[in-house]
Order: structure tokens, then sequence, then C-alpha cells
């Protein structure tokens, strides 16, 4: 696993990546922090729909209705260590001009490199599994369509995809920022109608529970939110939109860029923090607080609170979220599977044979699951699809930390040895709960 003979050179010949995007948007020298914040602002928020997908619904709907506010320090845990990793993709692709998956071809052997990509690819696969289903559920709580073919309806994404993109990258983000807006406005008011208990929540936040580690249920769960929260191929992601931006390629530029780049992603990470611990609080306060802990999934859910609260509203806020965040993530996952697919196969297919391939692999399960079990089991695939997730993380974000600590790759843009340790501890905790969760499974 060193450098191949021909990395260097291969590096240097290669195609930027995302191909015409690649800095396509201009940069103001000299100019307002203002006009800097807003020329870099943009990746952070597409990389932090994964951030708050239907996957990420799922498991904290169940976490909160079973557990009450405890995994709430899951949910901050995991949005630090989101923010500290998906900087190091920032750094990676600034410093670079690779991305994530172009880094991996390039530093890895063939077999190792394969072996990276089909892991990759099973994780895109996941997670546009978690969108079908949340898209099907939204689809079917407002317009009443059945969710099999609900499920069908989700491939023609496709066409929006397309037409963002050819109008060029700042509409894509501005699509993408929109539906945000509308998910976080849905759920400041379904904070309110619920009114929940400030005292739990801090509690939930600042004082983790033992039992997130003994109880197996609870770590199923705790393990789900951390694999619905920090995605593997937003990692690939974001090491490629950060390269969208036409910052001079100069060390003081690329310093510059860094600087504004992670201030954008963490800004947008915030706002995925505010949305994931909603959900859960939401469900802590209506359903777990009022004996309800029996809430199967985001249908359940939502045929319980408009009584819960009082309010016919809240369900109808709670589908349209839904549906935006299922809009909104498979614009993203189109995205990280074209440059995942390029960067480690040099080979380009066309969007749209590329979105329909992932979409058919996601939606076969989903249709037999509700052919053969039926639509009220499809909650419990949706956990389980984040939960592989989770168990596939440690592939992507070893590479990563590896590269980031390499001087000889990184240059003056090396992450310092305290940030490194740090990183290194942050894979060894998701490396440690997943041995956790194999060995309880396996035993138990």
């Amino acid at each position: 696993m060193t450098t191949p003979p021909t990395a260097t050179a291969h590096a240097a010949t290669a195609e930027p990546s995302l191909g015409a995007a690649h800095a396509s948007i201009a940069v103001p020298r000299g100019k307002s922090w203002l006009r800097s914040f807003l020329a870099f602002s943009g990746p952070g928020y597409l990389v932090s729909v994964g951030y708050m997908d239907p996957g990420n619904w799922a498991t904290s709907l169940s976490g909160g209705s079973q557990f009450g506010y405890t995994l709430l320090s899951v949910i901050l845990l995991s949005n630090i260590m989101a923010i500290v990793l998906q900087s190091l993709c920032a750094r990676l692709g600034i410093a670079t001009g690779r991305d994530l998956a172009q880094a991996c071809r390039d530093y890895y052997s063939k077999p190792v490199s394969m072996a990276l990509w089909l892991i990759c690819e099973l994780a895109i696969i996941a997670c546009d599994l978690a969108e079908v289903i949340g898209t099907a559920i939204a689809l079917k709580l407002l317009f009443g369509i059945p969710m099999m073919l609900g499920a069908v309806i989700t491939a023609l994404d496709v066409f929006l995809l397309l037409t963002l993109m050819n109008r060029g990258f700042r509409w894509l983000e501005a699509f993408v920022i929109s539906l945000l807006v509308v998910i976080f406005s849905c759920f400041i008011i379904e904070i309110a109608l619920a009114q929940p208990a400030v005292s739990a929540i801090l509690g939930g936040f600042f004082l983790p529970s033992k039992d997130i580690v003994t109880n197996p249920a609870m770590l199923y769960i705790a393990i789900g939110i951390i694999g619905a929260t920090v995605m593997p191929h937003n990692l690939y992601l974001h090491s490629s939109l950060v390269q969208t931006r036409n910052f001079d390629r100069t060390e003081e530029g690329k310093k510059y860029a860094l600087k504004w780049a992670t201030i954008d992603s963490t800004l947008a990470l915030m706002l995925a923090l505010f949305v994931n611990a909603s959900i859960l609080i939401v469900a802590a306060s209506v359903f777990h607080a009022t004996g309800k802990g029996e809430v199967a999934g985001i249908e359940h859910a939502y045929e319980l609170l408009a009584p819960a609260l009082g309010v016919a509203m809240a369900s109808t806020l709670f589908a349209v979220a839904l549906l935006a965040s299922g809009f909104n993530s498979t614009v993203t996952a189109t995205l990280a599977g074209q440059i995942v697919m390029e960067g480690f196969l040099h080979i380009k297919l066309k969007p749209w044979i590329r979105r329909l391939t992932t979409r058919a692999l996601a939606i076969l399960p989903v249709i037999f699951v509700i052919g053969y079990y039926g639509e009220q089991e499809t909650g419990k695939l949706l956990v389980l699809s984040q939960v592989v997730l989770s168990m596939q993380l440690p592939f992507a974000v070893i590479p990563l930390i590896t590269f980031v600590s390499n001087k000889a790759k990184m240059g003056k843009l090396v992450i310092s040895r305290g940030l490194a340790v740090a990183c290194w501890l942050i894979a060894g905790i998701i490396v440690a709960l997943n041995v956790k969760l194999l060995a309880d499974t396996l035993l138990g």
C-alpha cells in the first residue's frame, strides 16, 4: 500500500474533479469578508444534506421514541466528528487538487483501490436506499401514492439534477439551500409546538449515559446515528466540491480558500445538528414522554404527531420536511456517485445513466421488502441501511487521515500532530463501536 511509481505522473495528467464545474465559480480577490463568505458558501450545504437525509430521520425518531433524550449526546458527538472530518476533506481537495477518490487511486495499489471503490459504491447504494424509502413515504403521506409506485417515481429525480447542472453549479447550490430552509423552518415550528423541557435537552446533550454502550438496542441505534450522520460518500463529495471555486492555486490562495471553506462547512453542519437534534427532541417529547416508545418509524410518527400536539399542521409540516430532505439527498448522492466512479475508475458515464443504475439497485430491495413483508417493514430497512453506512465509514476515514497527515502530499497545509491524534481517535471510536456491534450481533 505504497505509492505506485507512476502515481505522480498519473496525478499530473489526470482530469480535474467534476470536469466542467471545476474552478467555475469566481472568487473575489482582496474584497470584503462578506463577498468572500458568499463566494465560498455552497459546498458545505450540499454536504450537510447527507447529514439530515431520511436515514437520519429514522435513527433519530427511533432513538427519541425509545430512549428519550439520551442519544442527543451521540448526535452531538457525531456532529463534532463530522465537522472535523469534513474540514479534512476541504483541506485535501484544496491542497492537492485531488478529491478523495482520486487520491486513493494515486496512492494505493490497484487491488486496494478497487476494494475501496466497491465499498464506497455499497455505501452510496445504502444511502440511496434510505432516500428512496424516505421520499416514497413522504409521497404517500402527502399525496396518497402507494409506496411501491412512489419508490419507482423517485428514479425520475435524475431529470431534476440534469436541469440544475445545465444551468450552472450555483443553480444547484441555490436549489439545495432553498430546500434546507424549508426543512429548517418546519422543525422550528415543530419544536415550538412540542414545547420540550430545556433541562432534559441539556442533560441529553452533555450528560451521556453508560447505557449507550452496555444496552445492545441503544448501541444499535447509536451506531445507526453515527452512520447516518458521518456518511462515507460525503467525504468524497466535499473534497471535490471545494474545487469548484476559482481561487488562486498559490500557497496563500490555498490558505485563504481553506479558511472560508471550513467556515462554510462548519456553519452548514451546525444547521444539520439542529435538524437531527430536533427530530430526536420531538420524538422524545411527544412519544417517549407519553409512553409511546413503540413508535416504529416515520409513517407511524406522522400519524401520531397531529393528535399528540393537537395541531393538524404538525403532521403536514413533518411530511413536507421529509419530502424536501429526500429530494435534496438524491441530488448530492448522484454527485457523489459521479465523483467516486470517475475518481477511482476514470470511467465517465452520462449522469442519467449513472443515476438510474444506482437508483435501480436501491429500488429493488425496497420493492422486495414492500412486496414480501409489507410497507410497515421499510422502517427497519431504513435503520439497517444507516448501520451498514457506519460499517463502511472506516474505509473512507482512514485513507483521508492518512493523506492529510502526509507532508509530502499536503505541503504546508498538512495537519498538525495534535489534530492528527484527534482524528485518529475519531477513527478509533468509529471502529470500536462497529466491532462492539458486530460482537453483540454474532454472539447474541
